[in-house]
């Protein structure tokens, strides 16, 4: 098997087993521990958790350790989880779940981390949008079919059954990981720093280069925007637009088919146009997309939001794989995991404020009110990109060598 296709399947099995906890986690609560609202929130609270705390050190874990190694202690976290969660749902002990879902989560962020890490070693830099958009598209696939599948499993057998299905992906991950060539660990300066000082040089690597900084500054915005708007989302589509649940089901998986276009024309669009081009159009299409939400009650109450989905899914999908190309092509191989870890906490940081910002925006002033932060969020992110040296950014930067 070659290394990338390894590396992709790994990549599909790990997402698959992500987003199936994910989605059988308020199942199982809800169905089996008779769990309220505001547990089910909490239990999903410590599994968004991970992607906040764990990031950073595991950045540092990354550029100090051999990164297969990492891949396969991160999978056999995600396999353990998924057992530990089927075994709290048969005891009833709802914090062994919250356990069992931050760990597996923590596993999914480290894979990730290091998968994106690892990747400039496995292919040519020509060849970094093309793997890049691969290895979307794999995610994308698999965050639009496993709450279908979590919730076909929960009605017709269990909501543990998804749990099983979970370990079945990290289980086929980790078969694909072992397929992947042994590399020594990065190489380390005579005298190792202290592990925190570590972390550190990696923020700053981000805050001091101009290109990182700028692809930073627009995560940020987007997130907050993004996450204001899912938070906000529901109560405007059942009390303003009318819609139905399943409709606003349908108009929200309208989200999954753009970031599955944008991850299918990625390789492309790279081809065919300066990165600048992807850089500027990926937060700004967002801007169109949500001004569709906010005329959607004169026009059409459902294709107004549905087209703005997927717009917001387009867009910045080829802006994350142009970005990660970027990324990758200008850090250091052994500062890779500590700024890709940097990036990464900025914007995750980001989404609960968000969430929270649109919902004391929408009870305060109103729900329209709510749709102007979103969208002033999403311009600044555009203008994140045209006021930093990313929006002259007419090829991608020569590979570092490593």
């Amino acid at each position: 098997m070659k290394s990338f296709t390894a590396l992709l399947g790994a990549s599909a099995g790990t997402h698959a087993a992500d987003q199936l906890a994910l989605a059988t986690l308020p199942l199982t609560a809800t169905l089996l521990l008779d769990a309220g609202p505001g547990l089910v929130g909490l239990l999903v609270a410590l599994q968004g958790a991970a992607w906040l705390t764990i990031s950073l050190p595991a950045g540092a874990w990354i550029d100090r350790l051999p990164r297969r190694n990492l891949l396969i202690a991160a999978l056999a976290l995600g396999l353990c989880a998924s057992m530990v969660a089927v075994l709290a749902a048969a005891m009833g002990a709802a914090p062994l779940l919250g356990l069992a879902a931050f760990v597996g989560a923590s596993g999914t962020v480290v894979y990730v981390l290091t998968s994106v890490s690892l990747l400039p070693g496995l292919v040519k830099a020509a060849d970094l949008p093309r793997s890049n958009a691969r290895l979307e598209l794999a995610r994308a696939m698999m965050g639009l079919l496993a709450p279908v599948v979590a919730g076909l499993v929960a009605q017709r057998l269990s909501p543990t059954w998804g749990y099983g299905l979970a370990a079945l992906g990290a289980g086929l991950a980790l078969l694909c990981v072992f397929a992947l060539p042994k590399a020594p660990a990065p190489a380390q300066p005579a005298v190792r720093p202290r592990f925190v000082d570590s972390i550190k040089t990696g923020a700053r690597f981000v805050l001091k280069h101009d290109l990182l900084r700028g692809i930073g500054l627009c995560a940020i915005f987007w997130n907050f925007a993004f996450f204001a708007l899912l938070a906000i989302w529901a109560p405007l589509a059942l009390t303003v637009l009318k819609l139905d649940p399943a409709t606003l089901g349908l108009a929200q998986s309208a989200l999954g088919a753009g970031q599955i276009t944008g991850a299918l024309i990625a390789p492309y669009t790279s081809r065919a146009f300066a990165p600048l081009v992807t850089l500027i159009f990926g937060p700004a299409i967002s801007v169109v997309g949500v001004a569709l939400f906010l005329v959607a009650p004169q026009f059409d109450r459902f294709a107004g939001p549905a087209v703005g989905f997927f717009l917001i899914g387009f867009g910045p999908m080829l802006w994350l794989i142009c970005q990660t190309t970027v990324r990758q092509l200008v850090t250091p191989a052994h500062l890779m995991g500590r700024v890709n870890a940097t990036l990464q906490t900025a914007m995750y940081g980001m989404r609960p404020l968000g969430a929270l910002a649109g919902g004391l925006v929408a009870s305060f002033a109103g729900l329209e009110a709510a749709l102007i932060l979103v969208s002033i969020s999403f311009a600044l992110s555009a203008l994140s990109i045209l006021l930093s040296p990313l929006a002259r950014l007419r090829a991608f930067p020569t590979a570092l060598a490593a």
